[in-house]
């Protein structure tokens, strides 16, 4: 594991609403499995037109409330744009600019097939429109995209894996080059307007972080893949992962920032204290 015998965990939250239930969620488990090691924080607050100082400010405030102590100095994506320029420009021979846009991609893949399109983890399974050109061609309305193929290849790779300790512990997850090509595709490494995207960013920062346990969701179990195959392009430590379940409503549905009625600052409002969240999620 990366960071040594020392636990180091993670809570990395975007500042674009208040934090609700599953985030609470999120961030006790990550501080539980960190115990003994080293709880971190990290804002990733790549979406600048998203992201506002208030939501910030409310996130270590929700976080201190709930009792949780993280180790200073907190890391923020806005502040490391050189970090993530270099590793683009370490992975450029495997890339292309894409000037597709989802309507493109959908219309690709639709014609000929009938039913339902290939769907991965950050939508629509890229067709390979772009794939012939050059990097050298991008321009300021394109994204950049990894050549999965050639990636697999430069690492003299057919399948990569890792290990979960809350699913299946002990056994490698596996997936093979066609199966990534599949179901995920050739995925986006930097976004028009932001420089970099969240799979190269949450990379870059781990291991600049150190983080040997990173606790998240399940529905990030897929993006995974991503950020293994990237780990090893990259030559940077694969952590062990620990996906847990999710805080649902109830109808089912997996908590997001529009479940405004379910944030923690209107239980604090209301009353509540750090207990009484634990206890609404289960801990």
């Amino acid at each position: 594991m990366a960071g040594g015998p020392i636990r180091r965990t993670r809570f990395a939250p975007s500042p674009t609403g208040l934090l609700h239930l599953g985030h609470a969620y999120a961030a006790l488990v990550a501080a539980r499995e960190a115990s003994p090691g080293q709880f971190l924080l990290r804002i990733e607050d790549i979406d600048r037109d998203r992201c506002k100082p208030e939501y910030e400010a409310a996130i270590l405030q929700d976080l201190a409330w709930l009792a949780l102590d993280w180790q200073q100095p907190v890391l923020r994506q806005s502040d490391r744009m050189a970090a993530y320029r270099a590793a683009l420009d370490q992975l450029a021979p495997l890339c292309y600019p894409c000037r597709c846009r989802r309507g493109d991609i959908r219309a690709a893949l639709s014609a000929p097939q009938e039913g339902a399109l290939p769907a991965g983890p950050d939508g629509l399974v890229y067709p390979g429109t772009c794939r012939g050109r050059a990097l050298a061609d991008a321009g300021p309305e394109d994204v950049i995209r990894l050549d999965v193929a050639r990636a697999f290849a430069a690492l003299g790779l057919d399948r990569i894996g890792f290990r979960d300790e809350a699913i299946l512990p002990g056994q490698d997850h596996v997936l093979t080059r066609d199966q990534f090509l599949e179901g995920i595709g050739d995925v986006i490494l930097s976004r028009r307007g932001m420089g970099t995207s969240y799979h190269l960013a949450v990379v870059v920062d781990d291991a600049a972080q150190e983080i040997s346990v990173v606790t998240r969701g399940k529905d990030l179990f897929d993006s995974t893949w991503i950020h293994v195959l990237l780990q090893k392009l990259l030559n940077l430590p694969t952590p062990l992962w620990h996906h847990h379940r999710l805080i649902r409503d109830d109808a089912g549905r997996r908590l997001a920032k529009r479940d405004d009625a379910r944030a923690i600052r209107h239980y604090r409002e209301a009353g509540a204290g750090p207990q009484d969240i634990r206890r609404m999620v289960g801990l």
